[in-house]
């Protein structure tokens, strides 16, 4: 619960009380230990929603070993977190293991699932391929039996042509949006060119995010600094700004920012270009829109029981490309992928990078 704090977020459900009154000492005290043992530093009361994902994350690990569990599954518990909080998290659930406690560890990330795990589990489209002892299989056996097929190349290389510079940011900075004392983003310039991928690095709450966001519009924060496309500053102070001038963003969080869960996949795709599908009365063209979301679908090969399935119900990958597709759909000028393969499979990986180098080919740049 992003508005409450991180000890009230550990506890809740399970408040501790002493004569039917809140037992606050305690729990801070519970709390502090749990914090550490997770090695976050931060005050049990600060708001989760001040956290980064990475941070969200180690306290959503500290409820659940706050609970005292005999079996802990974890759900893609790495995808947010730096190297740093990943080995911290592998060393505590090595721990948990020594001390009897059974993990199920859920992850694309294969070398983290060679290291941490015993036994490895591989499913494909929902059926069960093999299960086999992790000391006796290597990362392309995995890959394989996730794919179907052997990947001679995981991320995959394709010479394009660069042009002529499309988009300058000169002195971005971005202010934290609670405190405001706290710089989110400090000075920064960068360029990008027609054809160009400008891959943006970065820890957890570097500023990668903060930056793309206020390049699209969104950011909910105060910044400021220079923005020029095609050699004429604009002022982008929201999405449709943004879409206006040609840029489309597919948003690190997919399921908060990307789709509508319980909307039809085809439903998604079209959701930001309904404008190409209104007649002259502002009636929707059905027909018109139901070709565009089939073409979609048949480019970036999702797969779905049917395009009026809800996306909620997609794998990650599948919803990833759903994304895709309508960021796609709105012809842009300026694509940004703000981590666009996080918990998602090597498969499916694979082709978003085939996809990206050949949007480059085709001269749409992207970060």
């Amino acid at each position: 619960m992003r508005q409450m704090t991180v000890v009230e977020n550990i506890f809740l459900g399970g408040e501790l009380t002493r004569h039917g009154v809140l037992d606050t000492e305690t729990m801070m005290l519970r709390c502090q230990s749990l914090l550490q043992q997770v090695r976050l530093k931060v005050s049990p009361e600060t708001r989760v929603g001040e956290l980064g994902l990475g941070q969200q994350q180690l306290v959503e690990i500290a409820r659940a070993l706050n609970k005292q569990v005999r079996l802990l599954i974890l759900d893609e518990p790495t995808a947010s977190l730096t190297e740093q909080e990943t080995r911290v998290l592998l060393d505590i659930i090595r721990n948990l293991r020594n001390h009897g406690i059974a993990c199920v560890y859920i992850s694309h990330k294969l070398n983290e699932v060679k290291e941490i795990s015993d036994t490895i589990c591989v499913i494909r489209d929902g059926q069960h391929i093999g299960t086999r002892r992790a000391d006796a299989m290597s990362e392309d056996d995995i890959i394989t039996m996730m794919v179907g097929r052997e990947l001679s190349s995981l991320y995959p290389v394709e010479a394009h042509p660069v042009g002529a510079e499309i988009l300058r940011v000169e002195n971005l900075t971005a202010w934290h949006p609670v405190n405001r004392d706290i710089k989110r983003v400090d000075n920064l310039s960068f360029s990008l060119r027609r054809g160009e991928i400008l891959g943006i690095a970065g820890l957890v709450g570097a500023g990668r995010t903060e930056t793309v966001q206020c390049l699209f519009g969104v950011w909910p924060g105060r910044w400021e600094g220079k923005i020029v496309i095609d050699g004429k500053a604009v002022r982008i102070s929201d999405c449709q700004h943004a879409i206006a001038h040609g840029i489309a963003m597919v948003p690190e969080d997919r399921k908060k920012d990307g789709i509508v869960p319980v909307m039809g996949v085809g439903k998604n795709i079209t959701l930001a270009a309904l404008g190409q599908f209104s007649g002259a009365l502002s009636t929707l063209d059905e027909a018109k829109e139901q070709q565009a979301i089939n073409d979609a679908m048949a480019r970036l090969k999702v797969k779905t029981a049917s395009p009026a399935l809800a996306i909620g119900r997609l794998s990650g990958g599948n919803q990833q490309k759903a994304v895709l597709a309508k960021c796609l759909l709105l012809n842009p000028r300026i694509l940004i992928l703000d981590e666009p393969t996080r918990g998602i499979d090597v498969g499916a990986k694979y082709e978003i990078y085939k996809l990206i180098n050949q949007l480059a080919r085709q001269g749409l740049p992207s970060s």
